[in-house]
């Protein structure tokens, strides 16, 4: 039977387990330049137990960057500092993929440059905020109107997210997560309340899938599709994106993916307090659409985990903040041993504490 502790086979490796070490902002890239460092090496590698690490959301220009310290994948400085790494997870017997990020409308000139920021409409993430520095001043803004994108500028950004991708090849990692949930720059072309353009990318739902589809070719060109991985999140309404219709919108992402022939899908479940449940009939439409690997993170305990794979609609599962403070949690859910808690103090910015200094179970 499968189980969390069983191998799964992804572009061309075997993972050791189907659990995930899902993508998590943790704001200590090196400034300026947004680098990242030794520190984001040792953090990366003491979790290298888990059956595939996805990065934290790397930044593929300066205007896709939404928040201060994050890292980016478009400099040689920054393919250099990946490098470090993804040379660490390896050395520890990890695999690991690099998560492309373009954050779109959700951003400030604080954090572009001073430009403002780019979406497929010129529609206003309104009562979201991001972080900036502000010359060593940090806190949060709200996320600026941004202007929509013309079509030539659709195509850059398609550019730079292949550029991104051999960058991330170049850095070593074994492949790329496209992040197009929670809000952000694909997020905002695939969700009708984020998109009102009246040209091939936007209207009727195969438009608004076109700038997913386009993204998803231009990175396989570097990669090879079984090494794509693409991040969803059909019910979130994070960062202000709704969608009217999400069961018929995503099952329609995921055959489009398919036909792609994209390694993984990664579903990010809504899960705050009150957040809409995904219903397990929406979970096995996706099942029945998507011939790959599908990933399902959002608050699963090794319980639910372990049932997900039994109920056959997921394959592999992402534990985002038990593995913050259990760097050994794929032991630790193996033997039944308690789970540390993080401290939320230390989530974003600052050095080791509450980053690298998390002890595992047996130390």
């Amino acid at each position: 039977m499968t189980s969390l502790f069983s191998p799964v086979k992804l572009a061309g490796k075997t993972l050791k387990n189907r659990i995930v070490m899902p993508p998590m902002t943790r704001s200590r890239s090196t400034q300026p330049g947004d680098i990242a460092n030794d520190l984001m090496a040792t953090y990366y590698a003491q979790r290298a137990s888990a059956g595939l690490i996805i990065s934290e959301g790397t930044q593929i220009s300066e205007l896709g960057k939404g928040y201060a310290w994050t890292p980016g994948i478009y400099t040689p400085e920054q393919v250099a500092g990946w490098r470090k790494v993804t040379d660490a997870v390896h050395q520890a017997g990890g695999v690991m993929f690099a998560q492309l990020w373009h954050v779109g409308r959700v951003s400030h000139e604080s954090n572009t440059g001073g430009k403002q920021p780019i979406s497929s409409s010129a529609i206003q993430a309104k009562g979201v905020k991001v972080f900036i520095d502000d010359n060593n001043n940090p806190g949060f803004v709200e996320a600026q109107m941004p202007r929509a994108m013309s079509v030539a500028e659709i195509h850059e950004v398609i550019a730079q997210y292949r550029h991104s991708a051999q960058c991330a090849k170049e850095a070593g990692f074994d492949g790329i997560e496209l992040h197009a949930a929670n809000g952000y720059l694909i997020n905002q072309f695939l969700d009708s309340q984020a998109n009102n353009r009246s040209d091939e990318y936007g209207g009727s739902l195969d438009n608004r899938l076109r700038f997913l589809r386009e993204v998803v070719s231009a990175v396989s060109e570097v990669f090879g599709a079984n090494a794509v991985g693409v991040r969803l999140a059909p019910l979130t309404t994070l960062n202000g994106a709704v969608d009217d219709n999400p069961q018929s919108t995503y099952v329609a992402a995921v055959q489009a993916l398919n036909e792609l022939n994209v390694g993984y899908v990664h579903i990010a479940e809504a899960d705050w307090d009150d957040a809409p449940l995904m219903s397990t009939q929406f979970k096995h439409a996706i099942r029945d659409a998507f011939d790959g690997l599908t990933i399902y993170a959002g608050k699963y305990t090794k319980a639910r985990a372990e049932q997900a794979l039994e109920d056959g609609w997921a394959d592999m599962i992402g534990f985002g903040r038990p593995f913050v403070a259990n760097p050994d949690l794929p032991q630790r859910l193996k033997a039944g041993l308690p789970l540390a808690e993080h401290d939320p103090q230390t989530l974003f910015g600052g050095g080791p504490e509450g980053y690298t200094d998390y002890p595992n179970a047996t130390t």
